[in-house]
């Protein structure tokens, strides 16, 4: 899906979000905003002046037609009729709940005003109100989400997408939407207070972090959406998952019957070989590098989770290794290095820092991770980097089989 950023009810119901996107005030450092602007190092350089204006106004036209080109690819990833799940598991795995949804994706307009616009439907539980034992027809529960154009892309959801492998990330400023489909897919709108059902979470008002990984199978027309929700404190809060199926059955392969839900981690045991690209955030998508990958994921004899990754770069001068050692608690598993894998049905897996807080004050970068292997000897992961200001900067696609 490309873009809920924010949701607004459909016209026959009450509109329950407001479009405008709002800048939410976190806690993670007391000395810096937590969404900057660009920084310096990231930014396009230009040279000195002894372009001409036409040199230039070239410049500027070619680099509009890219990313009115990139956005096309984008929308066109996105066309068409989704059925599909949503899932809600908390920071350890476990399943909360699960809502079915459809969405359909469609277009309008021409170059830099080519839009993507969607609508998304939850399918409502049913009335307590029904007679026993006679069906009813299912109650959709329908939203307009904002769309998706040249403005919104970049400014707002600070893309990371990879055309050719059909992947992208998403960074979100509110989780307006989020709450706004738990509410009405689960409590109904015109719920005001009253106590929530049992095992059902909503998100923080305010979270830190909201951002999307897409994932596209590479067997069917199918695809995985994952969020990570991170609290205003930088503790991870609950994870969301999308299994959608294009113009597919109602509802494609399910998680919460998934036979690996006793042992999540033995999928990803093993030897890993692969190649990564890293881009920019960002409509334009330049890449910075490209790189093999090499991993291994083992338990050693005291029952630990040793983890060695290494990526050379494609021109063979930079090897980079990170040798991490774990603890598996059920389907949890943390890392010294303050990182943390939350195992998840169906062969996938969420990362993130056990605190991104901490990571800010050490003034360090932070990644969040999505891996799908979606079978046994292939998997896609997808890792959106932030710098030390909570701001979205790249995003690397890896696919890799196994050894």
């Amino acid at each position: 899906m490309a873009t809920i950023s924010s949701i607004t009810v459909a016209p026959m119901a009450k509109t329950l979000i407001s479009n405008r996107v709002q800048r939410l005030p976190v806690n993670l450092s007391k000395s810096k905003s937590f969404w900057p602007s660009v920084p310096s190092f990231l930014r396009p350089r230009t040279q000195a002046s002894k372009s001409s204006p036409a040199r230039e106004q070239d410049l500027k036209t070619d680099e509009k037609s890219m990313s009115i080109d990139v956005l096309q690819r984008f929308i066109n990833l996105n066309l068409g009729n989704w059925n599909g799940s949503f899932y809600q598991f908390d920071s350890h795995g476990n399943l909360m709940q699960k809502v079915h949804t459809k969405l359909s994706a469609n277009s309008y307009g021409e170059d830099e005003l080519t839009s993507l616009i969607q609508t998304l439907y939850i399918r409502q539980p049913p009335s307590s109100t029904s007679i026993s034992g006679q069906d009813t027809e299912s109650e959709w529960a329908e939203y307009k989400i904002k769309e998706t154009n040249m403005f919104t892309v970049d400014k707002y959801q600070q893309i990371g997408f990879f055309p050719n492998e059909r992947a992208f990330s998403l960074r979100y400023l509110t989780a307006g939407m989020l709450e706004t489909v738990l509410r009405q897919g689960v409590l109904g709108e015109d719920d005001t207070g009253e106590e929530s059902p049992k095992n059902l979470k909503l998100p923080s008002r305010r979270p830190s972090i909201v951002c999307e990984n897409c994932l596209y199978s590479q067997e069917k027309d199918m695809r995985a959406r994952a969020f990570h929700v991170l609290d205003p404190k930088g503790i991870l809060e609950m994870i969301l998952i999308f299994l959608e199926e294009r113009d597919g059955v109602p509802f494609p392969t399910s998680l919460d019957n998934s036979e690996d839900n006793t042992n999540r981690i033995s999928p990803f045991l093993g030897k890993w070989k692969g190649h990564s690209i890293t881009k920019r955030s960002g409509v334009y998508g330049a890449t910075i590098s490209e790189a093999d990958t090499a991993a291994l994921l083992e338990i050693d004899d005291k029952g630990q989770l040793i983890q060695n990754l290494t990526s050379t770069s494609s021109a063979g001068d930079v090897t980079t290794n990170i040798h991490w050692t774990g603890i598996l608690s059920e389907n949890l598993v943390t890392f010294d290095r303050g990182f943390q894998m939350t195992l998840l049905p169906g062969a996938m897996y969420m990362g993130c820092p056990s605190d991104v807080a901490k990571s800010v004050a050490q003034s360090k970068s932070f990644h969040l991770e999505f891996c799908w292997m979606e079978s046994p000897d292939k998997r896609q992961r997808l890792v959106r980097t932030y710098d030390v200001e909570g701001l979205a900067v790249s995003s690397t696609y890896f696919f890799e089989t196994k050894l």
